[in-house]
């Protein structure tokens, strides 16, 4: 693997407790290092017990970041902290809890990995569920280890299985190993011990299960509980065992796998979230270019903090940005008849505060009493409050006091249509902030936008 600023991520996830989780994640990361002295080797843990911190941390090491400021935007190179035995790692945080509420896309940390320039290896330890989080570390894995020691945590397995498939996600990066396994339980039959038992149920399953296995071993647990806390690697307190040769060759089986993944899943996900912004860049400035940036009514420009409205129609032939005076204007006179000397009245303020929680649609209408248009306000969740025809006049006031009706203006610069009439269609006008009315046309706003309008359009009332 060549792409060093973009990292092989191994996840290693069992909703199953008690099945060597972590002990497998830290000193898989200690055996690859061993194997490969050249290799950046990291880890971190959403778990909340330290472990990793108590193996690899050196004491009066100065903390700068967690594992939470990685999930608040913090680039993973710059919270990692040179560990013992040659490892990096990520500190661990009892702050996780309160920041699952933010994170709502199980693919943030693939993008965040996208990101944060970690190099090599990076093992990710998780709790025993399938929270946000985990799904999470699944999902940017390159590869997932899934530890199963028994029946139970075989079927637990299926979930995680289940929640690829629901993302359409290829199953191939899922791998089971078989870890605890006490090799002095033997069965009569063609399963003669726990592995083989194991083994053939998750491919009965259709799981892909690794060749190599991890033992139970009493020397092994000793090295997690001892009077000083350390917790010390199978690599230099348990030679000679059976389990340190077990780790040695899934490390090589790791690093075979590793050696072979020219594009790890980092790199093809940053190649595709550029590809991803060029594309929604390109589709708003597609947008932006079609909208009238002038007001309909005044004839300024948008922007200044002046704006406060967006229409567009929903044949999409107009769209554009009106001033926040102008429109209040012409829904205080023209929709609820409160006079220009009346501006400033509590009936008026009110018009123009509502409006900013409403959107309007407008829609020509006939009836056999010459060219009239519905006027509707809606809730901005599309629930409809009111809705009244208009007439549509291109003049109002006495002949002497003749001025351009507004409506008749909005009308004829939005559904204009032939012989003086309007096409049909429905205008909408949407309020927007004022310091920015462009963010409407982003993509994920603008997706908002749309789905409200097609709602509106199929609870708009039949005319006749």
């Amino acid at each position: 693997m060549e792409n060093h600023a973009y990292p092989y991520v191994i996840t290693v996830s069992s909703e199953k407790g008690g099945v060597g989780k972590t002990t497998l994640a830290t000193n898989l990361a200690i055996f690859l290092r061993a194997l490969h002295e050249e290799l950046p080797v990291s880890i971190f843990s959403f778990d909340n017990h330290f472990s990793v911190d108590k193996m690899f941390e050196f004491k009066g090491q100065a903390p700068r970041g967690s594992v939470a400021d990685l999930l608040m935007e913090t680039p993973g190179c710059d919270l990692l902290h040179t560990g013992q035995y040659g490892i990096n790692y990520i500190p661990s945080s009892t702050a996780l809890g309160d920041l699952k509420g933010a994170i709502r896309s199980p693919m943030t940390l693939a993008r965040l990995l996208a990101q944060s320039r970690i190099p090599g290896v990076l093992i990710i330890d998780t709790r025993p569920d399938l929270d946000i989080l985990t799904q999470n570390a699944l999902y940017a894995a390159d590869r997932v280890l899934i530890p199963v020691k028994d029946m139970p945590s075989l079927e637990n397995c299926r979930n995680i299985f289940e929640t690829f498939d629901k993302r359409g996600l290829d199953k191939k990066s899922l791998s089971l190993i078989p870890c605890l396994i006490d090799e002095r339980i033997k069965f009569d039959g063609p399963f003669r011990d726990q592995k083989s038992l194991l083994r053939a149920y998750a491919v009965n399953r259709g799981y892909r299960c690794l060749s190599t296995f991890i033992s139970k071993s009493p020397k092994v647990e000793s090295l997690n509980t001892n009077p000083d806390g350390r917790i010390y690697p199978i690599l230099t307190h348990a030679r000679g065992t059976d389990v340190h040769g077990q780790f040695a060759e899934l490390a090589r089986t790791i690093l075979d796998d590793i050696s072979a993944t020219i594009e790890p899943r980092a790199l093809l996900f940053n190649q595709w979230q550029t590809a991803e912004t060029d594309r929604k860049k390109a589709e708003f400035f597609g947008r932006l270019s079609g909208v009238k940036r002038e007001c309909l009514f005044c004839g300024r420009p948008a922007g200044n903090g002046s704006t406060g409205y967006f229409f567009e129609t929903s044949d999409g032939g107009a769209s554009g940005f009106l001033d926040t005076d102008c429109f209040d204007s012409f829904l205080t006179t023209n929709i609820y008849g409160i006079g220009t000397e009346q501006a400033a009245s509590p009936a008026a303020q009110m018009v123009r505060d509502v409006a900013r929680e409403s959107v309007f649609v407008c829609r020509p209408v006939a009836n056999g009493s010459g060219q009239q248009v519905e006027f509707s306000r809606l809730k901005r969740d599309g629930s409809p409050l009111q809705r009244k025809d208009f007439p549509v006049k291109e003049f109002e006031g006495g002949f002497l006091s003749r001025e351009r009706s507004k409506l008749h203006l909005l009308m004829t610069e939005t559904l204009a249509g032939l012989d003086s009439g309007f096409r049909d269609g429905v205008l909408f006008i949407h309020p927007v902030n004022p310091q920015e009315p462009d963010a409407i046309l982003e993509e994920e706003r603008y997706r908002e936008f749309a789905r409200l309008k097609r709602k509106i359009m199929e609870q708009l009332p039949a005319r006749p």
